[in-house]
């Protein structure tokens, strides 16, 4: 038997299968989806099984060394669907793969070094025969950290014949493991065990005593915590015949100890009943179908989302619900474990490798109907897919920014063509792309304009910041939203206020000479993080002390501009030094448990202002928030990207939709700089319909998608003209060769031109239907391999731009 196996090696020249000879004692276990060690050259690598077959055109095949699963971790729907991921994005069909699988199961490789067979001790130099004294193997890792390193010795050994170096794979799972005691023998023989026991083995007594009225095992930690004991009490016991020590799995339960308090089913109003309707139709019929669930905020979405998966559990099927990032987490999996409690499986990014790799065993292991998770999660391996929702489904962060870069919602419309199933896509603000293929027919358009129990949609009040400024106001806070807060404070209700900056100023500049404090290996300025006193820049990690005096000039007129999220948490305490202020952002949140401990605390009244970045403009819903402040409504719309005045009007929809979601009335200031900018006056007044019609005139003028595909290609070198001969030569090649309505822009520089040390250029090319693009951006891959494999050159390709950054 022959096995048609993809390696673990992301490089072109090795993009295919390759054929291996199945073991005898293989033969009947080995399946396709499975990963298993093969030899690779001198290596030992990890593999993906994707087909088997008895014929082959290689005269003397290896075979393989052994198999890693006892089931397949790639169904064979997964198998071919990488495929198409691979095809789409033009990544390694092993890159597809690793990308379905948890980071716990894909393989680590380490290089040891060993005595060549018939090499004695004696044949070795003083400085490497102490290293084998006393061990047959040396990993590569324990000579590195070694000052200096004998690393060039044991190489020239290599070349003489004397070492040789063994590749080594090893996984990176670890299965939790608790040791449980359990009775033996039969009830008599029990009694007799206690009975023979002396009057001084008390502890023992007590012990075998419970064990005996005790039916199920016991975990050891609580029997010795229950008897307030040591083990050898229970060790004297298990010598003697009268238990079992045991040793059982048990899953890494993040939620472990929680109570979700249970709900039922609501009652749903007149358009819920209406959007939910074709939900069911597709799922009765077992039918394929895109369903665009357009509702304002507080319409009640997620409850249409609740009651479909119940259908489709009723009807023995399964769901994946998709949440844009962690922020979203927290309330929806109270929400989904409060309704379906153990049937629910999480994934998100800030689970650990252990738990996240628990959670994805009890989806494989069919013990859970349901994923709640983030990008990934649309990967979840259910064989019986019966509903895929996509909750807030404009988000970007639904896009793979790096290889595969893929977009949730393809994947999750060609699982739902593959399992003849419906999808859900919902939001408040629906993209685009996904709004102008409802209006076409190509998806199904539901709208819920009302918000449960007919509540009205705040009230938004746009400040001009100029104006502001011109009254002598020169605070972050405009004197309306100022009053508001006091007001909400004096009252006991809660405000939430967004700016989308982390950090406590975006910049910091000289006032004697101009000078900017910049990232040394980014074009891009440093910003100032002032707990620590530190500038950081957000791209590459760098970061040095603030200076204090200018380091060109020496001025000791070096001051902060702009404004971030920590410098308004300390303006928030100077000036009302008795309100209560959580912040979030990226830094307090990085700890594990802190985001949802954060928003706990908020949702149980420790707080009075709720202050964060992006994370909290969402998917939150606490009953006393009767204000939102947006800061800087402006921040993202000045940015280099043709989606700038969409994302500006979906966050603030997003955010404004956080205030008076219950009984009390909610009211929005916004502050901005651009007062009459359409996406901030349009947003003010919940208008998604009149957006959509002055956004999408300007796509079509601009040739912009929906109305053209993008793709883009980018450039990176360590040297400025390799870059830009790399990209120049390409853009003239594409140009050459692509039909005429195809628009090829560039090559230009990238909106930020240096990261990491690395220039950036790129080539973006339009186009209505260009059917050979993937061929001929392979073309191009292919003609600079060798650059990209020893000269340092790096192109990578997004079919589907969603960031032009």
């Amino acid at each position: 038997m022959i096995a048609k196996v993809i390696v673990d090696v992301p490089a072109s020249n090795v993009n295919r299968t390759f054929d291996y000879l199945v073991p005898e004692e293989l033969k009947d276990t080995v399946k396709p989806g499975m990963r298993v060690a093969v030899p690779f050259g001198p290596r030992k690598l990890q593999g993906f099984v994707i087909e088997l077959g008895e014929e082959t055109s290689v005269q003397k095949l290896k075979k393989i060394i052994e198999l890693l699963d006892p089931v397949p971790v790639l169904t064979e729907e997964l198998l071919k669907l990488g495929k198409w991921v691979s095809d789409q994005t033009l990544c390694f069909l092993i890159t597809a793969y690793q990308a379905m699988i948890p980071a716990a199961l894909k393989a680590t490789y380490h290089k040891e070094f060993r005595l060549v067979d018939g090499v004695g001790l004696a044949d070795l130099p003083d400085e490497a025969r102490v290293w084998f004294k006393h061990r047959e193997y040396i990993p590569m890792e324990d000579l590195l950290e070694i000052s200096p390193t004998p690393l060039a010795l044991f190489q020239k050994l290599v070349q003489k014949n004397s070492l040789e170096v063994i590749y080594r794979m090893s996984d990176k799972i670890t299965k939790k493991k608790i040791k449980i005691v359990q009775r033996r023998g039969t009830e008599e023989e029990r009694l007799q065990h206690i009975e023979s026991l002396s009057k001084q083995a008390v502890k023992q007594k007590e012990v075998l005593s419970f064990l005996h009225e005790s039916e199920s095992p016991v975990v050891l930690k609580d029997l010795l915590e229950m008897f307030d004991t040591t083990r050898s009490t229970v060790q004297a016991l298990e010598s003697k015949g009268f238990i079992e020590i045991a040793e059982k799995e048990i899953y890494r339960d993040p939620y472990g100890g929680r109570e979700f308090k249970r709900t039922q089913p609501l009652l749903l109003t007149s358009q819920q009943e209406q959007s939910i309707q074709p939900v069911l139709a597709a799922l009765e019929e077992k039918r394929h179908e895109t369903i665009l669930l357009h509702g304002v905020t507080g319409s009640g979405k997620t409850e249409i989302y609740l009651q479909s998966i119940d259908r489709a559990i009723q009807m023995g099927q399964e769901a994946i619900v998709l949440v844009p990032e962690i922020s979203l987490t927290p309330q929806m999996v109270n929400r989904f474990k409060g309704r379906f409690g153990s049937r629910v499986a999480v994934l998100h990014s800030a689970l650990s490798a252990g738990e996240k790799y628990d959670e994805w065993r009890k989806i494989q292991r069919k013990e859970v109907s349901v994923v709640v998770g983030a990008r990934s999660a649309v990967f979840a391996p259910f064989e019986n897919l019966g509903l895929i929702i996509i909750d807030e489904e404009h988000e970007s962060s639904y896009k793979q920014e790096e290889n595969p870069r893929y977009h949730a919602r393809d994947v999750a419309v060609q699982r739902g063509e593959h399992h003849q199933c419906p999808v859900i896509l919902g939001s408040a603000t629906p993209s685009l792309e996904s709004y102008a293929r409802a209006q076409k027919g190509v998806y199904t358009l539901c709208e819920l304009s009302d918000r449960v129990n007919k509540r009205e949609l705040p009230s938004v009040s746009v400040v001009d910041m100029r104006e502001e400024l011109r009254a002598g106001n020169r605070s972050m806070f405009s004197r309306e939203l100022f009053d508001k807060i006091n007001d909400r404070l004096k009252r006991g209700e809660q405000s939430v206020l967004f700016l989308n900056r982390r950090g406590y100023s975006s910049f910091i500049l000289c006032r004697d000479c101009g000078y900017v404090g910049e990232c040394p290996h980014c074009d891009i300025s440093l910003t100032y993080h002032k707990k620590q006193h530190l500038l950081k820049c957000h791209y590459c990690g760098h970061q040095e002390p603030m200076p204090s005096q200018c380091p060109m000039c020496e001025s000791q007129y070096i001051r902060f501009f702009g404004t971030g999220t920590q410098k308004v948490e300390e303006e928030l305490a100077k000036l009302l030094p008795h309100a209560r202020v959580i912040r979030m952002d990226v830094d307090t949140t990085g700890r594990k448990g802190s985001h949802e401990k954060l928003l706990n605390q908020f949702g149980e009244g420790k707080a009075d202002i709720l202050l964060g970045t992006q994370m909290i403009a969402k998917g939150l819903d606490f009953p006393k928030v009767t204000l939102v402040g947006v800061l800087a409504a402006d921040t993202m719309l000045h940015l280099p990207d043709f989606r700038a005045s969409e994302k500006t009007f979906q966050l603030l929809t997003q955010v404004s939709g956080r205030a008076g979601r219950h009984e009390l009335s909610g009211e929005v200031v916004v502050q901005t700089y651009t007062v009459g900018h359409y996406s901030i006056d349009l947003a003010s007044g919940h208008d998604y319909h009149s957006f959509y019609e002055t956004e999408m005139q300007i796509r079509r003028e601009h040739k912009y998608p929906p109305y053209y595909y993008l793709t883009l290609i980018s450039f990176s070198h360590t040297e400025l003209l390799k870059a830009v001969d790399a990209s120049e030569k390409s853009a003239s090649y594409l140009q050459q060769k692509v039909s005429p309505g195809t628009i090829i822009l560039g090559p230009v520089v990238s909106p930020i031109a240096r990261i990491k040390d690395r220039y950036r250029y790129q080539v973006m090319i339009k186009y209505k239907n260009e059917p050979r693009l993937s061929d001929l951006i392979s073309e191009l891959l292919q003609h600079f391999q060798h650059e990209m494999d020893g000269n340092g050159l790096q192109i990578s390709v997004d079919m589907n731009a969603q960031n032009i950054m």
